[in-house]
């Protein structure tokens, strides 16, 4: 049972313009809890701060000040208590392209980590469990899957991949950035079901980062907006889609497609 805790976080970067400096305050006082078994969405368009959370959770980043605590302790900086944190929280990257090396097989994206995070397994051990995660993000043939490179693949079955790869230290929570926004509107439904099925079957917590509420909604149990590196609102996901509060919540609720409300409009005379 993981719980990730953020108290506070902030984060400054120093810009310098010749000889003048000045501050950007990327992330502005931010603070959740994530248990095992919840979906939170944090919410909000490019350049609110939203990576920058991730950054910083993931350990890429350092905050200017604030906390990340797991299960209760602080993130150790370095040392066996900075690998936990490493192998208890995993990432799912936005571009399922990029993410992959085009060089190697898929087998081999999923062994690295399962070796570097288990290295008393065997050889079959691990081979083993590549097969045993690409069959849990449906990707079968697994030894034909397994013996593929990047590019003989989809973009929805490259972006299966990262998310096997992202299970394969046995984490307690997933933080998924825009995991469907490089996809084709056909298969992003396909993609964030199986991150829901897993999500509950694994018992995750996960950190959905998205611009879309209306993924949002269908995807997690809490939403946070976020603004200019705040969270202006948060809540229940149905009554911050429903009775937004926030004005920049009711711009992107706005925004937000509606199959039933364009359906209206063309229906109603002109």
């Amino acid at each position: 049972m993981t719980t990730l805790e953020v108290r506070s976080l902030r984060k400054d970067y120093r810009l310098r313009d010749g000889l003048r400096t000045s501050t950007l305050r990327a992330v502005d006082d931010v603070g959740f809890t994530l248990d095992h078994g919840r979906t939170i969405a944090l919410v909000g368009q490019s350049g609110s701060g939203k990576s920058t959370v991730a950054k910083l959770l993931l350990q890429l980043e350092r905050p200017t000040s604030g906390s990340i605590l797991l299960d209760g302790e602080p993130v150790a900086r370095r040392g066996s208590g900075l690998r936990r944190y490493r192998r208890t929280v995993q990432m799912v990257f936005q571009d399922p392209f990029a993410s992959l090396n085009p060089y190697h097989t898929i087998g081999h994206h999923l062994a690295r980590p399962i070796r570097l995070h288990h290295p008393a397994m065997t050889d079959a051990e691990v081979t083993r469990r590549v097969h045993e995660l690409l069959e849990r993000v449906r990707l079968t043939p697994t030894a034909t899957v397994a013996a593929r490179r990047p590019h003989e693949l989809s973009g929805g079955q490259r972006q299966r991949v990262a998310i096997a790869r992202a299970l394969a230290p046995e984490p307690g929570v997933l933080i998924a950035d825009e995991p469907v926004s490089m996809l084709d509107v056909s298969i992003r439904l396909g993609v964030l079901n199986l991150l829901a099925t897993l999500q509950r079957e694994e018992d995750l917590g996960v950190l959905y980062i998205t611009h879309d509420l209306a993924t949002a909604r269908h995807f997690s149990d809490e939403i946070l907006v976020m603004y200019r590196g705040s969270i202006v609102e948060r809540g229940p996901a149905d009554d911050v889609i429903l009775t937004p509060q926030h004005p920049y919540t009711k711009t992107l609720a706005e925004a937000a497609p509606n199959p039933e409300r364009r359906i209206s409009e063309l229906r109603s005379p002109s």
